[in-house]
């Protein structure tokens, strides 16, 4: 099928059994009853779970979907959705509410699109990462509502610039042939980071995220890292330092995904502003350091990017079904993103999965690993790779391996145990390949309120 008609396809799908929503702004109670009320109609293929608490004790929930709701299911990926992280900036917080109430309803329906995506994909979806925020912003209301007021959390911090700054490190790490994935936290990390930043680290430390998005408004284009650039600018010097990743030509294609499916993103002129293809490295339209999705890349397995949906950040509640009808396709589409490149298991000899394996792919200086169970997964374009699978205590293993632009391509490590070095002590909870019996239920660190400033 050619590449430009399968948006269509996929939009006509969804358009078969679309059901009729209601377009309202959600309070806190009320987008907590919507949540609720979704998994009530779902409760098979749908859980609830906060990840902790904001800064004025509200809970930071997450809807989950799928076939097996709070188990991780090998070499099935984990995909997030975030919404809401400046309080004022609202179009996302009811997207997403918007996503999971279709998502349930379309499976309900017997949608052959939705149902294969959530019995292959581990779907999370957080409304409001800033609760508190958004009450300051509702109060005023969207016709009143100044620029910053609501943006921040409750203590006055933004939190898209308050994750530990790992890209000094990593620029640092580059020139001395350092880490380029995984880098670890400062030892003072905690105590710099706000309640719900360091909810969003934990619960990202606690599952093997595969694609990611946050959702913004204030523009419409979506962004992908770098957004920090190692030569520091400012917002007013636009489109100069261009700081790609080493998986920039993915990343530009992950981008491409949603702005082509989206209504008019993908056109360029939106907001005043012209972005080629509906899309910018972040460092190029502006730097921006202690972002999230800097973060993502940098200390876990997960690729994300920010979708900047509105110009307007409070829209009325009368353009909401215009921007719903404007993203839906887009926001399934990029899910089904997280089905591209290899994945597969690494194992020992006596197949029991090795958690924390490196993999390389040679000519991309950006590894992952393996997750508890030894499953991977790595994001990849079309074409022909060398992939390495190493672990501490066995002797590494090198393939060649071809990526088609459809499925992932299935491949499996098996590495043997270093004759020369002693394999470390492996945990009796460790998994053989394809054991779905020995399955663990994984739950994220609950946020200590102790930490709240």
């Amino acid at each position: 099928m050619a590449r430009w008609l399968r948006p269509l396809v996929g939009a006509l799908i969804l358009l078969e059994g679309a059901a009729a929503l209601s377009f309202l702004h959600h309070r806190y109670e009320e987008m907590v009853q919507a949540l609720f009320r979704v998994q009530s109609q779902c409760p098979y293929v749908t859980r609830i779970y906060s990840i902790g608490r904001s800064v004025e004790g509200r809970h930071l929930y997450v809807l989950e979907f799928s076939d097996y709701p709070g188990i991780h299911e090998p070499l099935e990926p984990e995909f997030k959705y975030v919404g809401n992280m400046h309080g004022n900036e609202v179009l996302g917080r009811e997207l997403l509410l918007q996503l999971s109430e279709f998502l349930c309803e379309e499976y309900r329906r017997g949608n052959e699109r939705i149902t294969r995506l959530i019995h292959d994909t581990r779907i999370h979806i957080m409304p409001s990462m800033n609760p508190d925020g958004y009450e300051v912003a509702a109060k005023q209301g969207p016709d009143s509502n100044g620029y910053l007021t609501g943006r921040n959390n409750a203590n006055g911090v933004d939190l898209n610039r308050n994750f530990p700054d790992l890209n000094t490190f990593m620029y640092y790490s580059g020139e001395i042939s350092g880490p380029n994935h995984h880098i670890p936290l400062p030892d003072n990390w905690k105590s710099q980071v706000e309640p719900e930043t360091l909810a969003v680290i934990q619960w990202i430390s606690s599952y093997n995220f595969v694609l990611s998005a946050n959702l913004h408004g204030g523009a419409v284009v979506a962004n992908y890292p770098y957004d920090k650039s190692q030569d520091q600018r400012f917002r007013n010097h636009r489109r100069t330092v261009n700081t790609p990743t080493p998986d920039d030509k993915l990343f530009q294609k992950l981008a491409k995904t949603y702005s082509y499916a989206h209504g008019w993103m993908h056109r360029g002129w939106n907001c005043g502003d012209y972005f080629a293809d509906g899309i910018t490295n972040g460092a190029s339209w502006y730097s921006l350091s202690k972002g999230m999705q800097d973060f993502n890349y940098l200390y876990t397995n997960c690729f994300e990017i920010t979708l900047e949906l509105s110009c307007n950040k409070f829209p009325p509640e009368e353009d909401l079904e215009r921007q719903w009808m404007a993203n839906r396709e887009a926001l399934v589409a990029f899910m089904e993103e997280v089905h591209q490149g290899i994945k597969g298991m690494v194992s020992d000899e006596n197949n029991n999965g090795i958690a924390g394996a490196v993999i390389s792919v040679q000519g991309i200086s950006h590894d992952i690993t393996s997750g508890d169970m030894g499953d991977y997964f790595r994001l990849l374009l079309p074409g022909t790779y060398t992939v390495t699978a190493s672990a501490e205590g066995y002797q590494p293993q090198t393939v060649t391996t071809t990526v088609g632009p459809a499925a992932p391509s299935l491949v499996h490590f098996q590495l043997k145990q270093d004759v020369v070095r002693k394999p470390p002590e492996r945990k009796a909870s460790g998994t053989r390949m394809n054991n779905k019996a020995l399955q663990k239920k994984v739950v994220p660190r609950a946020t200590r309120r102790g930490t709240q400033k």
